[in-house]
Formats: structure tokens, C-alpha cells, sequence
């Protein structure tokens, strides 16, 4: 990964740097680097192998957002169905359901089970001998608390609105499941959920499923925009890259050191036991304690980093603007790059998801922060994620890999080398195979955004950007 490190365990090594140069490092410091380097590949690769045993969140999001669909279309005309939401929602959703429960097996949920069988008796011959069919399997796979449900399903019989909530509590706050036990226990349908909220839902769907969409067309245009006046030579040229001057072996202590080895695994091994048993002596509800502890172990993440980097950089002269050429003024020019390099970056992921999911129909889990934000209906829990991921995750991220690493690698690679060796240890990183290819070209483009602007800032803000839309897009789909 960092070539000085590995002089060890090769040829003899060239002659050093004049004492006092950023290359002169001595042997000790040499052995350390290379030693947390062969922990961290150890490390990271145990942990992208183990990704792939983790649960995907992305099934569950294509399920929500049929779902989404599905409601959104009942209050629509005809015409408009067919253009927003496909011509049968439904229809759609109940094949999705049906190749999930399939694939799960014995894994997939009494929710899943149930919905896929109201879904399938409303077009079966016979609905309600299709609906006991199901049902009565169903039975013994669920709490008590949730077979009294099924029970009034089995007799069909209709319930006011206050009994069918009651009964749909033990459930979980489903809309989909409130609204299919409505249609077979209720009374008009315009009683029903899909009926009375449509034009909620219809915004819904249109912030999640077209909003996107728009705003991809949108980048499409400033990318080809941009590749154009590449093409003519009628681009500035960028400003000099500047960074900290810190060798590669520092460099490797850095991230590998104190990123990896102490801030990912000896102090949260350390601090876990005193955290979990102040929490406990705390009364706070799982979902908040769980968020809680998220926040805290990033921040244990980003002490031992930026402790090693403040001891680096301590005595030595820095360059105009700082080592990490933060450079937030002028605000409003930083803001609009950011924003401009996110609308250009955002095909470019969907495009290599898409691509990805060509070749590899099951890339493995998500990322475990994005499972909890999608079920965890805790407001501070909620407050502990969303600051996690759209404040802390890009400041301490962008100063490691594009305030450091990449003007230190652009020493030896080249500026675009830099940009492209950065990106790929960032993807490497978030430990996860399955996003793997879309967190590299999301990293290429955080590297370009500080090679071309020569500021740190406006990727801080791109990244924040990314990670809030992300976070809004789970909580509308979670709610």
C-alpha cells in the first residue's frame, strides 16, 4: 500500500533523506508502520469477508418502496397511475415479496409471510379459502400477541377502525399491512389508509423515487458539461496541491495505526465493557442506548488518528491556509461546488450499482449504520445517527483520506493516482464488498472535488450532503 513501508521485506533501501527531510524516517518507525500495515490487511480483509454474511438492507428498501408505490397508486386516476408508479404496483410488489420469501426460506418473516398471503388471495379464484390456507400456517410461527390478528382474518368478519389498530400494534406500525387488513376487515375503502393519506404518500413517492431521478438528469448534464470542456482544453488548471509533509511511513502509521488497529479495534475492546455498563445503569429505551453507542464509539474511532496526526504536524511550518487546506470562506463558493460535484457523482454511483448488480446479483450486507437508521423509530437514536453520519463521519473521513493521504500519495502517484489509490482505500474502509464499487467512485469524485478546488471543505460538505440525502431517504421510507 505505501511503498516505504515495505523496504523492509525488500531490496536494500535507497539512501535516505538529509536529516530533518519528512522522508527520514528511522528503522523503529519503519517496523511499527509495517507492522500495523499487516494488522490492518489482516483486519480488513477478515472484515469485507465477514460483510457478506451480514444482512442486506436493500431488500428491505425495495419492499418499502413498492409498498410506497402501491399506496400512492390508490389515489390516483388511471393515466397518472401508469406513468408514476408502473400500471400495476401491486402487482410488482407481491412478486417481490414472493421471490424474498423464496429465497429466505424458514428465514423470511411471519410480516413477509403475511403480507404476500392478503396480497395473493385478492387475485386468487377463491380468496378466502387462499387467505386460511396461509393464515393457518402462519399460526404457529408467531407470539401470542400477534395471532389474535390472524384470527380475525381467519374469520373474516368486520372490525371497526380502534379494533383493527389494536390488533395491527403487536405488528409494528406497517402501512402496508394496515392497509390490506382494512380492505378484508373494513368497511368502505375509503376508510382506509391508502384513501385517506394518498396525497401524503404521493409526495412521498415523488421525493423518493422521481426526486432522484431529476436530480440524476440534472448531474448527467454538469458531468457532460464538464467532460466537454475537458475535451476543449478550456478548463482551469488546478491549483497546487498542498498537505501535510509527512512521509509514507507516517502516513501508514496514521491510518493503518491509529485508524485501524487502536481507533477500530483496541479501544472500543477496551472502552466496550465501561460503556455498555454505563448505559445500563442509565433507563433509556434499547433503540436510544444502541445510538447512543454508535456516536460514542466514532468518537473512540477518531481520537487515536487525529491524536497521531496532531503529534506529526506539531513544530513544523505549515503552508498558507493549514496542512489540511481547509479553506471554508468564501462559504457560498464551497457549498456550490460541493453541490455541483454531488449532482455529477450521483449517476456515476447509480451506474456502477447497476452495473455491480449485473455481475453480482447478491453482493452481501450493507452497511450496519444503515439498518439501524432504517429501523429505528427512536427519536434520539435518530439524533445520534444522523450526527454521526452527516457531521462527524465527513470531517474526520475527509481530513484522513483527502486532507492526508491524497497529497502525500500525489508526492509519488501523480495527483489523478493519488485520487484513484485514496478512493480505493476509502471503499476498503467501510469494510462492506457489496458497496465496495459505488464508495470508490464516490471516493474518486470527493478526490477530484479537493484536487480541482484545492480546498478540503467543499468535499466535507459533499460528503455531508451524501450521507444526509441517504439518512432523509431511510427515515421517509422507514416512516
Amino acid at each position: 500500500m505505501f511503498p516505504e513501508a515495505l523496504r523492509l521485506s525488500g531490496p536494500p533501501p535507497l539512501p535516505l533523506p538529509e536529516a530533518g527531510s519528512p522522508m527520514a524516517s528511522p528503522y523503529w518507525k519503519r517496523l511499527l508502520a509495517l507492522l500495523a500495515l499487516a494488522l490492518s490487511l489482516v483486519l480488513w480483509t477478515e472484515g469485507l469477508l465477514s460483510s457478506l454474511e451480514r444482512p442486506s438492507v436493500l431488500d428491505s428498501l425495495g419492499v418499502r418502496q413498492m409498498e410506497l408505490a402501491a399506496l400512492a397508486a390508490e389515489g390516483l386516476p388511471a393515466p397518472w397511475q401508469a406513468a408514476l408508479v408502473g400500471d400495476d404496483p401491486r402487482g410488482a410488489l407481491r412478486h417481490e415479496l414472493d421471490r424474498q420469501v423464496k429465497g429466505l426460506g424458514q428465514g423470511a418473516s411471519a410480516l413477509q409471510r403475511l403480507e404476500l398471503a392478503l396480497l395473493d388471495s385478492a387475485t386468487a379464484k377463491d380468496p378466502t379459502r387462499a387467505l386460511s390456507a396461509s393464515v393457518t400456517g402462519l399460526l404457529d410461527q408467531v407470539d401470542g400477541a400477534r395471532k389474535p390478528l390472524l384470527k380475525a382474518l381467519l374469520l373474516g368478519q368486520p372490525l371497526a377502525a380502534g379494533d383493527r389498530a389494536q390488533l395491527l400494534t403487536p405488528w409494528g406500525q406497517e402501512p402496508m399491512l394496515e392497509q390490506l387488513t382494512c380492505e378484508w376487515l373494513g368497511g368502505p375503502s375509503s376508510s382506509c389508509p391508502a384513501q385517506r393519506q394518498h396525497r401524503h404518500r404521493l409526495v412521498q413517492w415523488l421525493g423518493i423515487s422521481v426526486l432522484p431521478v431529476v436530480l440524476m438528469i440534472v448531474g448527467g448534464l454538469l458531468l457532460l458539461r464538464q467532460l466537454w470542456r475537458f475535451y476543449r482544453g478550456s478548463q482551469e488548471p488546478p491549483p497546487p496541491l498542498l498537505g501535510p509533509s509527512l512521509a509514507a511511513v507516517d502516513v501508514t502509521l496514521l491510518i493503518a495505526g491509529g485508524f485501524v488497529v487502536v481507533g477500530e479495534v483496541l479501544l472500543p475492546a477496551l472502552l466496550q465493557n465501561p460503556m455498555q455498563a454505563l448505559l445500563h445503569k442509565v433507563p433509556l429505551a434499547p433503540a436510544t442506548a444502541q445510538g447512543l453507542q454508535v456516536l460514542f464509539q466514532y468518537l473512540v474511532l477518531m481520537v487515536a488518528p487525529l491524536l497521531i496526526l496532531h503529534l506529526l504536524l506539531r513544530g513544523r511550518q505549515a503552508p498558507e491556509g493549514g496542512w489540511l487546506q481547509w479553506r471554508w470562506r468564501p462559504l457560498v463558493g464551497a457549498l456550490s461546488q460541493a453541490m455541483g460535484a454531488l449532482l455529477m457523482v450521483m449517476p456515476l454511483v447509480a451506474l456502477a450499482s447497476w452495473l455491480l448488480s449485473l455481475v453480482w446479483s447478491e453482493p452481501g450486507g450493507s452497511n450496519p449504520l444503515l439498518d439501524l437508521v432504517f429501523h429505528s423509530g427512536d427519536r434520539v437514536a435518530l439524533l445520534c445517527l444522523g450526527l454521526t453520519a452527516t457531521v462527524l463521519a465527513p470531517l474526520f473521513e475527509e481530513t484522513l483520506f483527502r486532507g492526508v493521504l491524497l497529497p502525500v500519495l500525489a508526492q509519488r502517484l501523480g495527483a489523478m493516482g493519488a485520487v484513484l489509490a485514496s478512493a480505493a482505500l476509502f471503499a476498503l474502509a467501510h469494510l462492506s464488498l457489496g458497496e465496495l464499487v459505488p464508495l470508490f467512485v464516490l471516493g474518486v469524485g470527493l478526490g477530484l472535488l479537493r484536487w480541482r478546488t484545492g480546498r478540503l471543505a467543499p468535499g466535507v460538505f459533499m460528503h455531508g450532503f451524501w450521507n444526509a440525502l441517504t439518512f432523509l431517504n431511510l427515515i421517509s421510507l422507514a416512516s
